[in-house]
């Protein structure tokens, strides 16, 4: 769960499911144009004062939090919605910071553009696909986070690490 690329992937996901739910064209745009600059300037900013747990809670608990936002019952609002991509953004960007390949983990950003088709499956069945991929996200979310918590027990490092 160390690597980059699956919190970023995650998060850009819960992040273009929520999107599902915003007025189509300029809000999904501004959206998605919100998360790529700011997840490109977080890469760039130094992150040696923030603890590697630190980043990696904070991003699963984003992670929860934007899938969780497909549950309103309204339209996402323009204001919200780029709230939430400046902040998948900046937990992007500081996860791939911390990543070994920076550029594998910002090209997972394109996993955001599953509203597309996500968009066409509310419009012929409704909102329980996407619902039930949102909680599988957070159910996801959630047991990462809380391994990150738990001790090390015997058999979870690998051999050479104990």
């Amino acid at each position: 769960m160390r690597s980059g690329t699956l919190p970023v992937a995650l998060l850009c996901t819960a992040l273009g499911l929520a999107l599902v739910s915003a007025s189509p064209g300029a809000t999904r745009l501004r959206s998605v144009l919100g998360l790529a600059g700011s997840a490109g300037v977080a890469a760039l900013l130094p992150t040696s004062r923030v603890s590697p747990d630190a980043i990696f809670i904070g991003c699963w608990i984003s992670v929860t939090a934007t899938a969780a936002i497909i549950y309103l019952r309204r339209q996402l609002q323009l204001a919200v919605a780029i709230a939430l991509s400046l902040n998948a953004g900046l937990w992007a960007g500081m996860v791939s910071s911390e990543s070994v390949s920076r550029l594998h983990s910002l090209s997972t950003l394109l996993c955001v553009l599953i509203w597309v088709p996500a968009s066409a499956l509310v419009a012929r069945y409704g909102t329980v696909p996407v619902k039930v991929a949102s909680s599988w996200i957070i159910a996801v979310a959630v047991m990462a986070a809380t391994l990150q918590l738990l001790p090390v027990t015997p058999g979870y490092l690998p051999d050479h690490m104990e």
